[in-house]
């Protein structure tokens, strides 16, 4: 089976800045895919290379087998990307910008099954024939989704397609999102909500600083970290052989990182011969933005 996006060895300067420093990466046809890393950590220059609308430094991209270089055009066709940004044409209303965009692709007609599909997974259908200009924000985000499916790219990327919309528009949209998915679509995922990654992606790439720091399966990455954490609320000093565990520390409450369950009782006793007092205590499951601040340092989880 041809892979849905292949890089190998790319790097990109700007200069003498190193803005990706040699990215291997291979997503199979059909992956939910979440690309994750703080600012300035090369993803959108790394989006920017996907779509053509840079050319890398060193290196080669394929689409689904198609170079985005020597085959251009079949790459182009085969790939859909939401920005980040609201950038629309202000003299279309949403259906004619649909059908707009798929004529571009040599989409005519018989296409037009697929556009009313969009339309209605999107929740636009009362909003068709509505000027882009007088679409809410929520509303402008939804018709720039069905834009870059209106040609039925087989790769979809989501440049942070939630960031700043409500909670239904969030669901419908992951809903939509995730039937695109179950029918063989390949969704390549940026967001700074790491739960919706930890939720809806099978696999993950975490960026720093212009490479990949780490690769696996979601379920691994959170496996191959502390897989559990313990919530005290303390009266005393924690003593030191324990301070190597401690995670976060906040007025009362201790959070000790847990690298395997045994651990209670070691911290347990550890607090019982110091004549430190547990006030309260919680076990809590390690999640994906604890992954990501290990790994990446960024600060509060959000990424870009």
């Amino acid at each position: 089976m041809v892979a849905a996006v292949e890089i190998q060895g790319i790097t990109k300067h700007f200069g003498a800045f190193e803005a990706l420093r040699g990215i291997d990466l291979t997503i199979q046809a059909g992956e939910f895919f979440a690309l994750l890393g703080p600012n300035g950590a090369g993803k959108s220059t790394l989006i920017n290379l996907l779509s053509g609308l840079l050319q890398p430094t060193s290196g080669h991209i394929r689409i689904m087998g198609h170079d985005v270089q020597s085959d251009y055009q079949q790459a182009r066709m085969a790939l859909g990307v939401v920005p980040q940004e609201l950038v629309f044409d202000p003299f279309f209303n949403v259906r004619e910008m649909m059908r707009f965009q798929a004529g571009y692709f040599g989409c005519g007609a018989e296409n037009d099954d697929w556009v009313d599909e969009v339309i209605e997974g999107l929740g636009l259908t009362d909003k068709a024939h509505t000027n882009m200009r007088q679409l809410s924000g929520g509303m402008k985000r939804r018709a720039l989704i069905a834009q870059a499916l209106a040609h039925q790219p087989p790769v979809i990327v989501l440049d942070e397609p939630t960031a700043g919309v409500d909670v239904e528009l969030r669901q419908m949209l992951w809903g939509f999102i995730q039937k695109l998915n179950q029918q063989g679509h390949t969704i390549i995922l940026t967001t700074h909500y790491l739960e919706e990654a930890e939720t809806l992606c099978e696999r993950v790439a975490m960026m720093k600083q212009g490479r990949i720091v780490a690769l696996d399966s979601t379920k691994q990455l959170l496996h191959s970290h502390a897989a559990k954490q313990l919530c005290l609320r303390l009266e005393g000093t924690v003593p030191a052989q324990l301070q190597p565990l401690i995670k976060q520390q906040q007025g009362d409450e201790v959070i000790f990182n847990l690298p395997d369950i045994s651990r209670i009782e070691v911290i347990l006793s550890a607090l019982r011969q110091a004549e430190v007092t547990v006030l309260d205590i919680r076990l809590q499951e390690v999640d994906l933005e604890d992954v990501f601040l290990n790994l990446v340092g960024s600060h509060g989880g959000q990424i870009s």
